[in-house]
C-alpha cells in the first residue's frame, strides 16, 4: 500500500497546500497594504514595494489571477486526497478526505498564511510581489475572459463597473482613518482638525468663511485726516478699507503702519505749520484694493495670497456688489483653529459654555467651528452659519425667546437684532 505512488501523491498534496496557503497570504497582503507605506519603501529603494504598487494598480485582474491559481491548487489537492483516502480505505474515504483536507486548508493553507500576511501586509506584499507579478502575467488570458463574463452578467441586472474608480477616494481614506484614530486615544483632536480642515480648502469656498460687509470697518476718503488717523488708532484691525460716497465703492486700502509713517514725515516736513495734516490726501498712502469672487476655493485662495504677498482681499458676488473680506488669517484659522491675540477681546468670542453644560453662541458664528469647538456633528450642507441653521430650519426669522429642537439639539434664541439672530443658547439633547 505505501508504495512510490502513495509517497507521491502525499508530497503533491503538501506541495499544494503550501501553494494555496502562498495564494491566500498573498491575496491578503496585496490588499491589505497600505499603498501609501508602499510608495515610501519604493522610494527608498525596495525593488519589491515597487513591484507590489505595480500589481496593485489593477486590482480586479491581481485578485482573479490570485483566487484563480488558489481555486486550481486547492480543487487539485482535495482530487489527490479523495484517490488517496480512496484507495486506503474504500467509500468511507471520501468522507474521510472531505474532513481532512477540510482542517488542512482551513488551518495551513487559509488562516495561518492569512493571519501572518495582515500582521505583516507591506512586508509581506514586497516578497510575493515578484512570483505573483508572474502569475498574473501567465493567467492574465484566463481572467481577461472571466471578467468580461462577470461584466456582462452584472451589466444585466443594472450593474455597471468602472475599473478606473476607486470605491473610496483618498481623502476619504485619510478622514476616516483620522476618525478612527481619534475615537481609539491614537489621534489627538487637534491634530485631527489640522489635518482635516487644510484637506478641507479645496472644497469650501471664500463666502463660507469671509467677514461680512454690515461688519467691516471702513474709512470714508473725504473725512478730515485727524478723523481718519483716529479711526485707525482705534481700530483693532490693521488694514481698513477705504471708501468715498457709497460704501459699495471701495477705492483703496489703508495700511495702519502706511498711514501713520506717511503722516510722522508730513509732520516733520511742517513742524511750524498749525495743521501739519491739512490737505493730506490719504488715498496717496492706500493701496490698490484687491477684489476676489466669492466662489474662489480657499486652497486657491491662499495661494493667490502669497502670490501676490498680499494677506487682504475683498469678496464680490456675480454682480460685482461687495459680499465681504477675506484674509489669510482666516484661512490659516480654517486649518490651526481661532488664532488670537492681545487686541481680540475675550468678552467678544463666538462661543461660551455655561455651568449647566449649554453653550452659548453668536447667530453669525460658523457651523464648522461650533463643530471643531465642540465636537459636534451639525449638518452645514443648507447654512454657513448657526443662524442661518435655525433660519433654514425654522421658514422664517425667529423671535427672541422662541426655541428649536432639531438634529438632536435645542436651540433658544436669546437676542436678535432687525433681521439678524445675534445670539443663541444651544443643548445637546440626549
Amino acid at each position: 500500500m505505501l508504495d512510490a505512488a502513495f509517497w507521491i501523491t502525499v508530497g503533491s498534496i503538501l506541495a499544494l497546500l503550501i501553494l494555496s496557503g502562498f495564494f491566500s497570504g498573498s491575496e491578503t497582503a496585496l490588499t491589505a497594504a497600505s499603498r501609501g507605506k508602499l510608495k515610501s519603501q519604493a522610494e527608498k529603494g525596495s525593488k519589491g514595494a515597487e513591484r507590489a504598487l505595480l500589481i496593485t494598480e489593477d486590482n480586479e485582474r491581481l485578485i482573479g489571477a490570485v483566487l484563480l491559481g488558489n481555486n486550481l491548487v486547492n480543487i487539485l489537492a482535495a482530487s489527490l486526497a479523495t484517490a488517496l483516502f480512496t484507495r486506503l480505505f474504500g467509500e468511507s474515504g471520501v468522507a474521510l478526505a472531505t474532513l481532512v483536507m477540510t482542517a488542512l486548508v482551513l488551518i495551513f493553507a487559509e488562516v495561518l498564511p492569512k493571519t501572518y500576511a495582515i500582521s505583516n501586509a507591506e512586508r509581506a506584499a514586497a516578497s510575493v510581489s515578484g512570483p505573483i507579478r508572474i502569475i498574473v502575467m501567465v493567467f492574465s488570458p484566463v481572467v481577461n475572459f472571466v471578467r468580461m463574463i462577470v461584466r456582462g452578467v452584472l451589466l444585466i441586472f443594472g450593474v455597471r463597473i468602472d475599473p478606473d474608480s476607486r470605491i473610496m477616494s483618498m481623502r476619504d481614506e485619510i478622514a476616516g482613518a483620522l476618525q478612527l484614530g481619534h475615537s481609539e486615544g491614537v489621534v489627538e483632536k487637534e491634530d485631527r482638525d489640522r489635518i482635516l480642515g487644510a484637506l478641507d480648502l479645496a472644497d469650501r469656498t471664500v463666502e463660507e468663511i469671509m467677514l461680512h460687509r454690515s461688519q467691516i470697518e471702513m474709512i470714508d476718503a473725504d473725512l478730515p485726516p485727524a478723523q481718519v488717523l483716529e479711526l485707525c488708532l482705534a481700530s483693532a484691525h490693521t488694514r481698513l478699507p477705504v471708501f468715498r460716497g457709497d460704501q459699495e465703492n471701495i477705492i483703496g486700502v489703508m495700511h495702519a503702519k502706511d498711514l501713520l509713517r506717511a503722516m510722522y514725515a508730513r509732520r516733520g516736513e511742517q513742524p511750524e505749520a498749525q495743521d501739519p495734516f491739512e490737505g493730506f490726501d490719504i488715498l496717496e498712502v492706500a493701496m490698490k484694493p484687491y477684489f476676489v469672487p466669492e466662489t474662489t476655493t480657499l486652497d486657491e485662495q491662499m495661494r493667490q495670497f502669497l502670490r501676490r504677498s498680499t494677506h487682504f482681499a475683498l469678496v464680490v458676488d456675480e454682480y460685482g456688489s461687495l459680499e465681504g473680506l477675506i484674509t489669510l488669517e482666516d484661512i490659516l484659522e480654517e486649518i490651526v483653529g481661532e488664532i488670537t491675540d492681545e487686541f481680540d477681546i475675550d468678552e467678544d468670542s463666538p462661543l461660551r459654555r455655561t455651568e449647566t453644560g449649554d453653550v452659548v453662541v453668536d447667530g453669525a458664528m460658523t457651523i464648522r467651528d461650533l463643530n471643531r469647538a465642540t465636537d459636534w456633528n451639525l449638518p452645514d450642507d443648507e447654512a454657513n452659519t448657526i443662524a442661518g441653521l435655525v433660519i433654514h430650519e425654522a421658514q422664517s426669522i425667529p423671535s427672541k425667546g422662541q426655541t428649536f429642537s432639531f438634529h438632536g439639539f435645542r436651540f433658544d434664541i436669546l437676542e436678535r437684532q432687525d433681521n439678524r439672530i445675534t445670539r443663541l443658547k444651544i443643548r445637546r439633547l440626549i
